[in-house]
């Protein structure tokens, strides 16, 4: 049995990580489940699949999680501390789904276990790809992307053959407001752009998703996970979702990954590799689908895809910076205190005016981090009185 350890169990990839392990009872023991504040979410988890710990990072909701898992035999934990060192428990397999950068520490106490680590935590590659895979590589751990679009990367890409790859091609659905233009961009609402025409996802991500800056984390991902040049990432929008990525070679091919918008899919590839396991999501029906389209983003209506790619080609501190502040941005459009648009404003106001040192340890990440949310809240505290 395959020993597993998922931060993140209650938000959406967690969910999805579980309904796959509760097929498949007898190939998975799961050590480890953690979540951030939702006590009956993770104690039903736990219990549904048989977990020896659950930790909760709320201290304050500690009791009502012993409570709920009283007489199980469950072990209770609760903070901070508790989720770093769960993650260290050294489970073979670790699903990385905490969202932001609050899922860095945590991570990185796997990945210094020499885990197989699932990583669908953006964030934590963004702001700190360099030492994150650094660290990987020292601990002999192998790091394999959750994304569907990474993923469909990971399949496609022949890393025997990296020399002869010309292009790496991620694509965008271009999100609820693709067709939409600036002014109407303007008067958007959190309801509307949490509601992603393909995927279903949580409220950040979907917003990231409508701004493109999700494609433009992606970009900056891709280039850590892959050896290639930034140079060499492309978007493309393919408002279907069923192409999830290409990777075209020097002799004109191009291969292509694709599937059903549904992230059972990328998370059942990870859980199984190298072999692959069976997945309950639709199958594709190409004469239903009839055709597939693609068009080229428009950085001038979502500025966020340029900023990240600015930030990319910058380096350094800059995609850490770019990632803070774009979570506080988003955090405050989705608490209605800015618009949309606002969002790239914020971000480049916040780019434009912190040079930060190259930062070299995860210390120097956090510390970054924490300055560019402080610059990123100023600056929506302008665009609110």
């Amino acid at each position: 049995m395959k020993s597993l350890c998922i931060l993140g169990a209650t938000g959406s990839i967690g969910q999805s990580t579980l309904d796959l392990v509760r097929r498949q009872p007898d190939a998975f023991c799961v050590e480890v489940l953690t979540a951030q504040s939702n006590v009956n979410a993770l104690a039903q988890a736990a219990r549904d699949v048989h977990a020896k710990h659950a930790v909760i990072g709320d201290e304050t909701q500690f009791g009502a999680l012993q409570s709920a898992l009283a007489g199980t035999g469950i072990v209770v934990s609760a903070g901070r501390q508790a989720m770093i060192d769960a993650a260290a428990c050294g489970a073979d397999w670790t699903m990385a789904a905490i969202v932001g950068t609050a899922g860095l520490e945590p991570v990185m106490a796997a990945i210094s276990t020499g885990t197989t680590l699932a990583l669908a935590n953006k964030e934590a590659l963004v702001s700190a790809g360099t030492i994150m895979t650094a660290a990987v590589s020292k601990f002999g751990g192998t790091l394999l992307p959750v994304d569907s679009e990474h993923n469909a990367i990971f399949q496609c890409f022949e890393t025997h053959n990296a020399p002869q790859v010309r292009r790496v091609i991620l694509t965008a659905s271009g999100g609820p407001f693709r067709q939409m233009g600036a002014n109407e961009l303007s008067m958007v609402t959190p309801e509307q752009a949490v509601k992603h025409p393909n995927w279903s996802m949580g409220a950040k991500i979907s917003v990231d998703s409508a701004s493109l800056m999700n494609k433009g984390l992606e970009l900056i991902e891709a280039y850590h996970l892959f050896p290639v040049e930034a140079e060499q990432l492309d978007v493309i929008v393919h408002p279907q979702s069923v192409i999830h990525s290409m990777v075209e070679y020097q002799d004109g091919s191009v291969l292509a990954q694709l599937g059903s918008p549904d992230m059972r899919t990328p998370i059942a590839y990870c859980l199984s590799w190298p072999e692959r396991m069976a997945a309950p999501v639709a199958r594709l029906d190409f004469a239903e689908i009839a055709q597939l389209s693609f068009e080229a983003p428009d950085m001038v209506r979502f500025p966020c895809l340029r900023l990240a790619k600015e930030a990319l080609a910058a380096g350094g501190g800059a995609p850490a910076i770019l990632n803070a502040a774009n979570e506080i941005a988003v955090g405050a459009f989705l608490d209605k205190r800015i618009g949309f648009a606002a969002i790239p404003s914020v971000v480049e106001s916040v780019l434009a005016a912190y040079d930060a040192p190259v930062p070299a340890n995860i210390a120097d990440i956090l510390a970054l981090d924490s300055e560019a949310r402080r610059r990123a809240a100023h600056q929506v505290e302008a665009l609110a009185a």
